[in-house]
C-alpha cells in the first residue's frame, strides 16, 4: 500500500462546497479516504457531496460556520457519527475582501478575522479535541490549514487579508507543538497557495484593477504570472495535492510547517 493511500480516513474539509476547498474534498476521496464537506453554502455543499458520493465515496454534507464555536462542535459530532472517526481535517474556510490601506473599512477586516482567523483556530480547538486520545475519535491525525501567497509577500490592496493569512501560520506552529507536547498524535501543518484562476482568485484580479493598482485584471494576472519562477497560475491539482500529501503517511514527520504550493511566487 503506498503511504499516500488514505484508505480507511475520515476527512472533514470546510469551505468545501466549491472552488479549492472542493477540490481538495475530491482529491482526498481519490485517494481513498471518506469526506465530509462542511459550508455555509448548502446548496453547492450538498451537491458536491452528491457529486463524491456518484463515485462510491463514503460522504455527507454538515453546515458548518466556522465563526461560531456551537457550530464547530455540533459538525465534528456529526462527522464524527456518519463516519465511525476523524482523522483529517482541512480549515480551508476563508475570505477576501481587497482595500487600500487608507480605504480600510473596519467591518471588512472584522469579518476576514472572524472567518481567517477565528475560523481556524475553532477548527484546530474542535479537530484536536476530537482526535486527541480519549477524544470522539481519538485516533490522532493530521490537520491542514490553509493559509496563502499573501502571507510571504507583500501584495498591494489586500493588507488586512495578508495579515489574517499571516496570523494562520502562526497558529499553525502554535497548535503543532502543543499536539506534539502533549501527546496528541496530530500533525498540523499549512500550506500557501499561490493565485488560482477561482471564483475568489480572479474577483482578486478585478479587484486590482477596481482599487487601480492595475490598467485591468489581466495586467494583474499578467504581473503575478511574471512573478512566478514557474511562468503560470496555480491550478486546483497543484493545491489539492500538497494537503493529500501534509494529510498522508508520506507526511508522517512533518508537523508545524507552512508549504508554499506557489510555483516560487513567495520565494
Amino acid at each position: 500500500m503506498s503511504v499516500r493511500d488514505l484508505a480507511g480516513r475520515k476527512a472533514l474539509v470546510t469551505g468545501g462546497a466549491k472552488g479549492l476547498g472542493a477540490g481538495m474534498a475530491a482529491a482526498l476521496a481519490d485517494a481513498g479516504a471518506a469526506v465530509v464537506i462542511g459550508d455555509v453554502l448548502e446548496e453547492e455543499g450538498r451537491a458536491t457531496a452528491d457529486s463524491l458520493g456518484k463515485t462510491g465515496v463514503d460522504t455527507g454534507f454538515v453546515t458548518l460556520d466556522v465563526t461560531d464555536d456551537g457550530n464547530w462542535e455540533r459538525a465534528v459530532a456529526a462527522t464524527v457519527e456518519q463516519l465511525g472517526g476523524l482523522d483529517l481535517l482541512v480549515n480551508n474556510a476563508g475570505i477576501e475582501i481587497s482595500s487600500l490601506v487608507v480605504d480600510i473599512d473596519p467591518a471588512d477586516v472584522r469579518r476576514m478575522c472572524d472567518v481567517n482567523i477565528l475560523g481556524v483556530a475553532l477548527g484546530l480547538k474542535h479537530g484536536l479535541r476530537a482526535m486527541r486520545p480519549g477524544g470522539g475519535a481519538g485516533a490522532g491525525g493530521s490537520i491542514v490549514n490553509v493559509s496563502s501567497v499573501a502571507a510571504t509577500i507583500p501584495f498591494p490592496g489586500i493588507a488586512g487579508y495578508s495579515a489574517t493569512k499571516s496570523a494562520v501560520d502562526r497558529l499553525t506552529r502554535v497548535a503543532a507543538q502543543e499536539a506534539g507536547k502533549l501527546g496528541y498524535g496530530v500533525r498540523v501543518n499549512c500550506v500557501y497557495p499561490g493565485l488560482v484562476a477561482t471564483e475568489m482568485g480572479l474577483g482578486l484580479a478585478a479587484d486590482m484593477e477596481r482599487l487601480g493598482l492595475w490598467p485591468s485584471a489581466d495586467a494583474a494576472v499578467a504581473d503575478v504570472i511574471g512573478l512566478t519562477p514557474l511562468g503560470r497560475l496555480g491550478e486546483v491539482a497543484d493545491i489539492a495535492d500538497t494537503v493529500v500529501f501534509l494529510a498522508s503517511d508520506a507526511a508522517r514527520f512533518v508537523t508545524g510547517i507552512g508549504l508554499p504550493v506557489d510555483g516560487g511566487m513567495g520565494m
